[in-house]
């Protein structure tokens, strides 16, 4: 398979962006071919399945006040049975992040836990970067400027926490690449910023309009040390989270990925976000069980359960 290709969604000037048929991006590089074949595949048929896995603190919520400690709830998490089918509910980018780290090292991957900082917060979000030993540098030819520029697709971000489902290629800091890739992602845009080597950052923003402009701006979401942390770092983290401010209100975040729409709930309020923009509404308390269960797709019981024991 050819190591180069023409790829449309990737660039530095979202201005510049030439807007075609818009094809998903984990769609446009599984026929890089810079993986073997049957094991993008795989890749790509666990991130299609964890997509449909709702972001949610309410079952965290529930075996850590069943256990009394982090560590014990923690060790009770669903991820670590490697099912997603059997999960009780959702959870959040730990058990995202951990369940995928847990897979691509059965297949052989060797990929690298790295937490995410938010300005002053440390420690608050992970995510995975999975290298190919197997890539080359490519050529990507940017449409509406025949500029070629250069990446290297030797690691991919994977960062299923912030309800991005598609392994998105990590760009080279300048002089040795770009810096910075935009993906035109729906309904969130995603932009990948390497100011050096060691670091990475987030940004995320509305979708891609046809004249090439964001339907609203990119806001800076978390930065990354790309080195990664051990397993141990990882979980005393994970460990560290059940005692957060978030852990005090119920927070629900999924992707509806066939219809791009992002249902967010926290503190009462239900925000839906599609191409065109976002709404808000506030839930009433008479019909919130009803409502957050229909939408992301948990038990009545459970989201009952979570609610009692934050009421107390």
């Amino acid at each position: 398979m050819p190591r180069s290709f023409t790829c449309p969604v990737v660039t530095l000037e979202p201005k510049a962006i030439e807007f075609k048929a818009c094809l998903r991006v984990l769609e446009v590089f599984s026929i890089i071919g810079v993986m073997e074949p049957a094991t993008w595949q795989k890749i790509l048929d666990l991130c299609n399945r964890l997509s449909n896995v709702t972001y949610e603190n309410l079952t965290k919520i529930i075996r850590l006040e069943s256990t009394g400690s982090a560590t014990a709830a923690r060790n009770l998490d669903d991820s670590d049975q490697n099912d997603i089918d059997t999960w009780m509910g959702g959870g959040t980018c730990f058990s995202m992040t951990w369940l995928l780290y847990q897979s691509l090292r059965d297949m052989g991957l060797e990929p690298r836990l790295v937490m995410g900082h938010k300005r002053k917060e440390r420690n608050i979000h992970c995510a995975l970067v999975l290298p190919d030993e197997t890539a080359e540098p490519s050529s990507l030819i940017s449409h509406s400027t025949s500029h070629i520029s250069h990446f290297s697709f030797k690691e991919f971000l994977f960062d299923p926490g912030y309800l991005i489902f598609d392994p998105l290629p990590i760009p080279l800091p300048q002089p040795f690449g770009t810096g910075e890739s935009l993906f035109p992602l729906v309904p969130n845009s995603v932009r990948l910023v390497r100011p050096d080597m060691d670091s990475m950052e987030l940004w995320t923003g509305g979708s891609l309009r046809t004249d090439g402009k964001l339907n609203s701006p990119m806001k800076l979401r978390f930065e990354y040390p790309v080195a990664g942390v051990s397993v141990e770092e990882f979980k005393q983290h994970w460990a560290e989270s059940f005692y957060r401010e978030m852990m005090t209100y119920p927070v629900l975040n999924r992707l509806d990925r066939e219809r791009g729409v992002q249902y967010y709930y926290q503190k009462g309020n239900l925000v839906t976000r599609d191409a065109n923009g976002s709404r808000m509404e506030r839930l009433d308390e008479s019909v919130r069980v009803e409502k957050l269960s229909e939408i992301f797709k948990l038990s009545p019981e459970l989201v009952s359960k979570a609610l009692g024991i934050l009421s107390k």
